[in-house]
């Protein structure tokens, strides 16, 4: 089988270290010989196109990026929020790596589009001044700039993040470029930048998780004016050791449960045991969008509820089996897919551009997750009727 000799073993070497993984773990995943692999980062061998593409969707390239002689330039390979985030707290994985780069090309090509018809303007993104603000200010300003009203959910906070300037993605199980183990801790991440902030959030949680998700990355937008990512582990603003990742969920609950909420609730009503609380509060949940552990925090807050009380609900909600994580379906419907995936803002733009004659089909096709033709003029019909 022919090979294909001019390849630059620097770019692969770069890649690995810049992946922070094993050149033969590489070559073993991708089911290169070992001296296949020798011989190529030795500038001596070749691999088979059908490698080399392994290869450059392993590391979430294109097959030309390793056929370039010149040495790789970072600054033009990684953006400056992929930097700030490789460069924090958290290790990246390779998964998570592709799928933040993925994120950032969509968002290049929804500016670019929103450019060339001159809408980059109208919908841009323009946040509130909350500077000097505490938590409850900070947050009533955030309600009122989003148009928030007392009944909520992880759509309709969705809509009104993304109506103000903000791309949502929300990924799902499927397996691609968009796919995440159902191993990683990253609950969700945001990609700061002046024009046009994304936030990232996984759809295998809850709903009322996702809702936090996207407030506590709002928060990190909002507040701190940087990119972010949020871990399972750091949930809970009592056990985040990071200021920021306490602000941030500080932020996201008093969004979510604002202290008028809370009058609705009837201490006199609690149970006495910890294992109730969801009984008892299934009203709120219901009609905020949010879990009972954000409203208990909330109480907390304001000192309704002692700590201990606090921690006996969460030591038992820890004791709960886990539930099965969420699958990513059969894709009966899968000209839905991108705007459950990229939302309305980022589908329509697409589209528009496409009837007005600025993208082709095949573009257009790719920037909406490689539909087919057929799912393509579907989903046109779907974004009609809305």
């Amino acid at each position: 089988m022919e090979r294909i000799h001019s390849i630059n073993p620097r770019r692969i070497e770069w890649c690995c270290q810049d992946f922070q993984v094993a050149g033969e773990q590489v070559a073993e995943q991708l089911d290169i010989s070992r001296s296949t692999w020798e011989q190529v980062l030795a500038g001596q061998g070749g691999l088979t196109f059908g490698q080399l593409r392994r290869l450059a969707v392993y590391f979430g390239r294109g097959v030309l990026f390793f056929l370039e002689p010149a040495p790789v330039e970072e600054e033009k390979v990684h953006t400056p929020q992929f930097r700030t985030l490789a460069n924090g707290r958290v290790d990246l994985s390779p998964e998570l790596r592709r799928v933040i780069e993925a994120v950032e090309d969509q968002r290049e090509a929804y500016v670019a589009t929103l450019e060339e018809m001159d809408e980059d303007v109208r919908r841009g993104f323009v946040p509130p001044e909350l500077v000097g603000l505490g938590p409850a200010e900070a947050a009533a300003r955030a309600r009122a700039w989003l148009d928030l009203t007392p009944r909520g959910g992880f759509n309709a906070y969705r809509v009104a993040v993304e109506s103000r300037g903000v791309l949502v993605f929300r990924l799902h199980g499927h397996h691609g470029r968009w796919h995440m183990p159902s191993t990683s801790p990253v609950l969700g991440f945001s990609l700061y930048e002046p024009r046009c902030p994304v936030i990232v959030v996984l759809s295998r949680f809850t709903e009322t998780l996702q809702a936090f998700t996207l407030m506590h990355e709002l928060g990190h937008l909002l507040l701190h004016r940087c990119s972010s990512i949020n871990l399972e582990a750091e949930a809970d603003g009592a056990e985040s050791t990071d200021r920021q990742e306490r602000a941030a969920n500080t932020f996201a609950g008093h969004v979510l449960v604002p202290d008028d909420f809370l009058e609705s609730i009837r201490d006199e009503l609690r149970p006495a045991t910890a294992d109730r609380y969801d009984e008892w509060l299934a009203p709120q949940r219901r009609t905020w969008g949010v879990s009972s552990e954000v409203i208990l925090r909330r109480l907390m807050d304001v000192g309704r509820l002692s700590s201990e009380r606090y921690g006996e609900y969460r030591n038992w909600r820890r004791s709960l089996p886990v539930s099965a994580l969420k699958k990513g379906g059969n894709r009966a419907k899968r000209y839905r897919e991108p705007l459950s995936l990229f939302g309305q803002p980022f589908v329509r733009t697409m589209l528009d551009a496409k009837n007005a004659g600025l993208l082709s089909l095949a573009r257009t096709s790719t920037f909406l997750d490689g539909l087919k033709l057929a799912d393509l003029h579907r989903l046109e019909r779907e974004c009609a009727t809305r």
